[in-house]
């Protein structure tokens, strides 16, 4: 049932904020919704439409509340008023979680605000989990979150997006909407705190949600390509771990168990964003997943075509993590000293974070240099917030020992 609550929860608030255009008070009132479905399902049993049983209340708790400050919210009374639809709207196609994706990213808000709050609301990632994919203490992600809700309360009807407003707010956001879905799945696929490498169900939802996406925009070679990214990574999903969850990285990994079907998908649908250039980051990242989905053996991995790609990446889009990630590759092609001279330029812009000193542990350790390896594994294993890749590089640094 828990599954079923979250899995439907983002599309019931996508209704009711667009329906009511009052964010807080759709949140606030889907959460009444789910606590009141947790409580009287397990007595009564699955109603045949659980989505449309929690808008249903969900509504009427928006509509009491609404109600009794009629004084001071006159506005949000007429909207529901007005917008409130008969049942059968309930069981339509539409898509409300998208247009709820859609939405979050408000041109009002900034780019940083409006990821956060989408993640929030559509993702239902923690307020930690999302301070952790952007690299900043919980307390100001906390903070940005509650600012760009008190902005949308300020906007008339932010929410209330017609279906051709809806295609045009496509130029305006695009950028949030693609960050927002790739910030998704990878805290999916390696899950930034807890028992497990996945949250699987992030994972697909966000696989699902981009699926969306396409479907929405099927000519924009980005969207593609972020698409073939999630598929062509989370193919690998069931060699990342062994039989008691332990952390497998990907040199190590028995490839036989590798999803064939995603691999073929996600090479296909590289192959058609490539087409028209590598001119996008996705594109780029989606390339260098499709080298190691082509690679037969880890030996065999195309680390010189890695290189350039990770080198065109950093030119076109600057960051700390994607300059980590070539370091790599500059090392399965130069050589550790190499790359460890580009670790040396990050410590200012990845101070908590355990992957940096994950990194130059590996690369000492190709450069047998123990001693410094077991050192920097340690400390990596310190800043883990994820237990299996704590206890993986603990292991590593045991093993050195």
């Amino acid at each position: 049932m828990a599954y079923l609550l979250r899995e439907v929860a983002p599309t019931v608030l996508g209704v009711l904020a667009r329906r009511f255009g009052d964010f807080d008070a759709a949140e606030d009132a889907v959460q009444e919704a789910m606590l009141a479905a947790a409580t009287q399902w397990p007595e009564s049993g699955l109603p045949d439409n659980p989505r449309g049983w929690l808008i249903q209340v969900a509504q009427r708790r928006l509509v009491d509340a609404v109600r009794s400050e009629i004084a001071r919210r006159n506005r949000e009374v007429t909207a529901a008023t007005r917008d409130v639809r008969p049942d059968n709207d309930i069981g339509s196609a539409r898509e409300d979680t998208l247009t709820l994706l859609l939405l979050c990213c408000h041109p009002a808000l900034s780019p940083a605000s409006a990821i956060a709050l989408t993640l929030r609301a559509v993702g239902g990632l923690t307020t930690e989990e999302i301070a952790h994919a952007f690299l900043i203490p919980e307390a100001t992600m906390a903070q940005r979150i509650s600012r760009a809700k008190k902005r949308l309360a300020t906007l008339e009807r932010p929410f209330a997006l017609s279906d051709r407003a809806e295609a045009a707010a496509w130029t305006d956001r695009r950028e949030s909407v693609l960050h927002v879905l790739y910030l998704m799945f990878t805290e999916g696929h390696t899950a930034s705190t807890g028992e497990a490498v996945h949250r699987a169900d992030l994972a697909a939802e966000a696989i699902r949600l981009t699926r969306l996406t396409r479907r929405f925009r099927p000519d924009d070679p980005e969207v593609t390509a972020l698409l073939a990214l999630m598929l062509l990574t989370d193919a690998r999903r069931a060699a990342r771990t062994g039989p008691s969850g332990e952390l497998i990285p990907l040199p190590e990994q028995d490839r036989t168990r590798w999803n064939r079907t995603q691999l073929t998908e996600g090479i296909r649908l590289t192959t058609t964003a490539i087409a028209s250039g590598l001119e996008g980051p996705y594109r780029l990242q989606a390339a260098i997943a499709a080298l190691h989905a082509q690679a037969h053996r880890a030996e065999d991995t195309d680390w010189p075509r890695i290189l350039l790609l990770y080198n065109k990446l950093e030119s076109l889009t600057p960051n700390p993590l994607i300059t980590l990630n070539r370091a790599v590759a500059v090392a399965m092609v130069h050589g550790p000293a190499a790359a460890l001279a580009i670790t040396a330029t990050l410590d200012p812009t990845l101070p908590t974070t355990h992957r940096l000193d994950a990194v130059r542990a590996h690369l000492h350790e190709m450069a047998h240099d123990h001693p410094t390896a077991i050192t920097y594994y340690t400390s990596a294993a310190r800043k883990a917030t994820n237990t299996p890749e704590r206890d993986y590089l603990l292991l590593r640094a045991a093993r050195l020992r």
